[in-house]
């Protein structure tokens, strides 16, 4: 581990891509040998599959996404993350009640708020860009809506929107800022801290969802998730556990830092999954983005909706424990 703690950024980036797409091209080439088998599976079995595979295409997006980061520096990467926040947005508002008087609000969020929150980002001004959307974006957005004269649903309809910018704006946001942040003898290495938190919480996931199809599970909110139990929910918090530690050569870390710093990242992660379901239930949908919906971003919440509740408590933990431009 010593060893490769020493390594320069270059040689750590391009060893852990090669494990990364290395494992996916084996693990693909596994899928597709499964699927020549012409047995006939089980209605179970075959919706297993499915959703294996819409695992599997997510996590190569996701990785050819981390590579596009990497390649591109904070600048391209803050700028990626500000479309990926557009898409998710627009997905997110296109199956939520709105009005003709919620228009404003709506050019507000997108074409103000979205904009300016990267543009802090981009200029590390972390203190603003901390509070500008929970604090102003949340006191103007029901300003502007009360101008357009409609009380109807009032406040129901500026608290789907608030929800929205703080979700699809607010907390993916904090992902790019994490290759901003500037630990001492740790310059120009954030991507990897943007690395490890995609990693421990996407492997946290993923084993919560194995487990709970594996397991026998007593669901903690059955009309929300059928497939949220605790000891599956525990079982996922190991694994990102494990996996953290066994990334902390990559970040500025100890192993224990890393292992308690994974296991906040996942446990975000997770519990913001199971919010993010609880929407889909409220809107009467199985999928963001589900082939009713008119948004082109087909399930692109579905898949970075946990990175959207961790990237938040991870930034802010690591800025507050390690008193980073405090």
């Amino acid at each position: 581990m010593k060893a490769l703690r020493l390594m320069n950024a270059g040689d750590q980036i391009a060893l852990l891509f090669l494990i990364l797409f290395g494992l996916l091209v084996l693990i693909t080439a596994a899928g597709f040998f499964y699927s020549l088998r012409s047995t006939e599976r089980s209605e179970a079995a075959e919706n297993n599959w499915r959703q294996f595979r819409r695992d599997l295409n997510a996590t190569w997006v996701g990785s050819l996404l981390f590579w596009a980061a990497w390649v591109s520096g904070p600048l391209g990467a803050t700028l990626l993350f500000g479309v990926l926040s557009f898409l998710a947005l627009r997905e997110f508002i296109t199956l939520m009640h709105t009005r003709r008087a919620d228009h404003r609000s709506l050019i507000l969020a997108f074409f103000v708020l979205l904009p300016l929150q990267y543009a802090l980002v981009g200029n590390r001004h972390f203190d603003v860009f901390s509070v500008l959307i929970p604090v102003y974006g949340f006191l103007a957005i029901p300003v502007v809506s009360a101008l357009a004269d409609d009380p109807q649903r009032f406040l129901e309809r500026n608290a789907k929107i608030q929800w929205g910018i703080m979700v699809c704006v607010y907390g993916l946001s904090h992902a790019p800022a994490l290759l901003l942040l500037d630990f001492r003898g740790y310059e120009g290495r954030g991507p990897f801290l943007l690395f490890f938190l995609v990693m421990v919480v996407g492997v946290g996931q993923i084993v919560q969802e194995v487990a709970s199809r594996s397991l026998r599970r007593r669901p903690l909110a059955r009309r929300i998730s059928r497939s949220f139990s605790l000891r599956a929910w525990w079982l996922g918090l190991l694994a990102a556990a494990v996996t953290g530690t066994l990334l902390y050569w990559i970040t500025p870390f100890k192993a224990g830092q890393a292992l308690v710093m994974a296991v906040i990242a996942a446990a975000a992660g997770t519990m913001g999954g199971l919010v993010m379901k609880a929407l889909k239930r409220d809107a009467g949908v199985v999928y963001w983005g589900n082939r009713s919906s008119i948004t082109g971003a087909v399930g692109l919440l579905d898949r970075i909706a946990v990175l959207c509740f961790a990237a938040p408590v991870f930034f802010h933990s690591v800025r507050w424990y390690f008193k980073l431009d405090l």
